[in-house]
């Protein structure tokens, strides 16, 4: 069996403390078991080596996501790169043909599809062996797990399964599916044994492979990722799940959550503060998560979440606070902090000028053993001050060591990078008429492979 993660999301539910670029399954907010903190992301991804499942797993994402994934779950991990932001059904398919054509995996293979971020115990993932079996067993096209619902959620879609004389099948055919019901409906549905939807099912390769060549979609992956542009951007479920002629429903009873609001996720939370500041014995169900440097201080407020990060402060009632989205849906603003491979950067200046200049200050911090890949820009100049640590400095082919106090000017197109011997601090100053991620060209990405490069 193989399974394919998807990790999306445009970062609105959960702000400001995920954005465009650092979604939700990125957050390092949840308690590993030896007490430290770790990501939605980093958790999962320990669950499957737990359960013996990471030597068959992929994560399929966006050009914007893949550094963030390296930074949470390593190098080694292997990724499916979407060449834009579509929906389930683009980034499934392309999953699916880079199996099929770059990997030659077997149509008759069981694939797996699962979100990257779901809060659930080791025995889910146990269940999820078992849709290999429901696939083969029951001849379905797409087999679902289901979870037995703890209450008549508004917020998840429903399975409704086939009524049959034996209620304590393995598996059971699906009859319909509802999504979203208002809360009277939702209860009418579990007592018709619903199950909540959580975004899981497996297939036979072939049967997706089948179904792109029947809609002329390229199995080959090269081919395809010219033409993904022009895939139907739809969901998964829309253009291939709900028009399925044969599907089955495994049931899972075990603990299960969409950490997807604030309300939802403070509740995994064992203490009401993260980072900076107070909050009194009277503030009661309520929660801080701070990541600015100045403290935050909450004196008699209860049932409240208050979030504070470089990209702005959010101070909401913590059941109305999945209104976030909503309030928060014509904002455009540029993310002020973003993770990467070798550390992370805050903004900490923008500016644009009336002849189309730009200027970014950024405070950059690099971690020890890590580098940038080496790389030149088109639009931009940079200026870098060192402000600590020590590192080694690769521009135009040239070799030389960097420590605090120093001073670099990188003019356009000048090809550099940077290991750091020591944890750096850098504050770097962009000057360009464009100033976007997308403004690089890498020439190489290991610091081995880079002064060979060099050298060469």
């Amino acid at each position: 069996m193989k399974l394919i993660l998807l990790s999306g999301g445009s970062g609105k539910r959960l702000w400001p403390l995920s954005n465009d670029a650092r979604s939700k399954q990125f957050l390092r907010i949840l308690d590993r078991p030896d007490g430290r903190k770790e990501s939605m992301v980093e958790r999962v991804w320990r669950q499957l080596g737990d359960m013996g499942l990471e030597d068959s797993a992929y994560i399929a994402t966006g050009k914007a996501q893949e550094e963030m994934i390296r930074s949470h779950v390593g190098m080694g991990v292997p990724l499916i790169i979407e060449p834009e932001r579509r929906d389930t059904f683009p980034a499934i398919a392309l999953a699916a043909v880079y199996l099929y054509s770059i990997v030659g995996t077997s149509l008759e293979e069981v694939v797996t599809i699962l979100p990257v971020d779901p809060y659930v115990e080791n025995s889910f993932f146990s269940r999820i062996k078992v849709l290999e079996r429901v696939i083969r067993e029951s001849g379905s096209d797409i087999a679902l797990i289901g979870v037995k619902p703890t209450y008549p959620s508004e917020k998840y879609g429903y399975i409704v399964p086939e009524k049959t004389g034996e209620p304590d099948a393995a598996y059971f055919q699906v009859n319909r599916f509802t999504e979203k019901p208002r809360e009277e409906e939702a209860a009418e549905l579990i007592k018709q044994s619903a199950l909540w939807n959580c975004g899981v099912f497996a297939f036979k390769l072939g049967y997706l492979i089948n179904l792109l060549i029947d809609r002329r979609i390229p199995i080959h992956y090269d081919e395809l990722t010219k033409q993904y542009g022009s895939l139907t951007k739809n969901s998964f479920d829309y253009e291939v799940v709900e028009r399925a002629g044969n599907i089955s429903v495994l049931p899972y009873e075990g603990y299960w959550k969409d950490l997807g609001t604030w309300n939802t996720l403070t509740e995994e939370m064992s203490v009401p503060l993260t980072g900076n500041g107070i909050v009194t014995d009277d503030s009661v169900n309520t929660h801080v998560i701070n990541e600015l440097g100045i403290p935050i201080t909450v004196l008699g407020l209860s049932n409240a979440v208050i979030a504070a990060s470089p990209d702005g402060i959010l101070v909401a009632d913590k059941v109305v606070s999945p209104r976030i989205k909503e309030v928060m849906k014509d904002m455009d603003q540029r993310p002020m902090y973003e993770e990467r491979r070798w550390g992370h950067y805050l903004v900490l200046d923008y500016m644009t000028f009336s002849d189309g200049r730009e200027v970014m200050t950024k405070r950059v911090s690099l971690e020890a053993g890590k580098n940038f890949s080496y790389h030149f820009h088109h639009k931009r100049s940079e200026v870098w001050t060192v402000i600590s640590g020590e590192g080694q400095m690769v521009q135009d082919g040239e070799i030389r060591t960097l420590k605090a106090g120093d001073v670099v000017h990188i003019p356009i197109q000048s090809r550099h990078s940077l290991l750091a011997i020591t944890d750096m601090e850098i504050i770097e100053v962009m000057r360009g008429h464009e100033l976007v991620e997308e403004d690089r060209v890498r020439l190489g990405m290991e610091w081995g492979a880079i002064l060979e490069f060099c050298l060469s």
